[in-house]
């Protein structure tokens, strides 16, 4: 773990006798094999809420295994999913755009994916299978909001930094979970009108969301490590994450 992930991860105190467990799980989906990741307080004996994280455009890497990680730490039962296959792991730029921009052309391949992590979740005897989140990072973002358009009884959806794909208007999804985005101001790959068509759709679709916009942010904001990062969007998109979790899941 580097140190700045290290530094993001003990910004969440573990609570007395808490006994923070991870593990990888292999699952399928059709004929390819995916590697996610799990991570839970073992001292916490009763089921409790789950929450998948969807990783980045580079796969499910060392970044979204922290914020389970934090998670856990909070109670809940995280699940990193794995949208790429074992071993789809983009090292380069060109390499993550290129497997990502497979899924933003195929969205329904997109949402099975991530269905697939959400049945994993589902069926893990630690998880209420009635309370069950899922939030996601840039690429992770917009699949945790596509995955929120199939109608799945999701407790919430948040997204951080994800682009926001509209859709057609006879197509606008039966979103039944409440939505939570959370943007940069300064973020090239959601410019204004973007922002603007997006939350003009979901208003149609009746949709309960959510948008804040953090001053001076880019994309990537809470990826620490990169020019991009700003620690205080970071840490403010955190805190709402954590209150819009208290609220969906009381």
């Amino acid at each position: 773990m580097t140190p700045e992930h290290q530094t993001l991860l003990d910004s969440v105190p573990a609570g007395a006798g808490a006994r923070i467990e991870e593990e990888t799980v292999d699952y399928r989906h059709g004929d390819v094999t995916l590697e996610g990741y799990v991570a839970h307080d073992a001292a916490i004996t009763e089921r409790r809420p789950g929450i998948l994280v969807v990783h980045d455009w580079t796969g499910l890497r060392d970044y979204p295994k922290v914020r389970a990680q934090m998670l856990a730490r909070l109670g809940y039962v995280a699940f990193a999913v794995d949208v790429y296959g074992t071993g789809i792991r983009p090292t380069e730029h060109e390499q993550a755009q290129a497997e990502a921009m497979k899924y933003y052309g195929d969205l329904p391949l997109m949402r099975e994916r991530v269905r697939a992590g959400y049945e994993q979740l589902a069926a893990d005897p630690r998880v209420d299978p009635e309370r069950i989140a899922i939030i996601g990072y840039c690429f992770g973002g917009s699949a945790a909001l596509e995955f929120a358009r199939t109608g799945v009884a999701l407790r919430g959806a948040a997204s951080f930094h994800g682009a926001l794909s509209t859709h057609d208007a006879s197509d606008p999804g039966d979103i039944k979970a409440p939505l939570l985005i959370l943007t940069g101001a300064a973020d090239p790959v959601v410019p204004d009108d973007a922002l603007v068509a997006y939350e003009n759709e979901l208003r149609a679709a009746g949709a309960d969301f959510e948008i804040i916009s953090y001053s001076g942010a880019p994309h990537a904001f809470t990826l620490p490590g990169i020019d991009a990062y700003r620690p205080k969007a970071d840490a403010r998109s955190w805190q709402r994450l954590t209150g819009f979790l208290d609220e969906v899941f009381a």
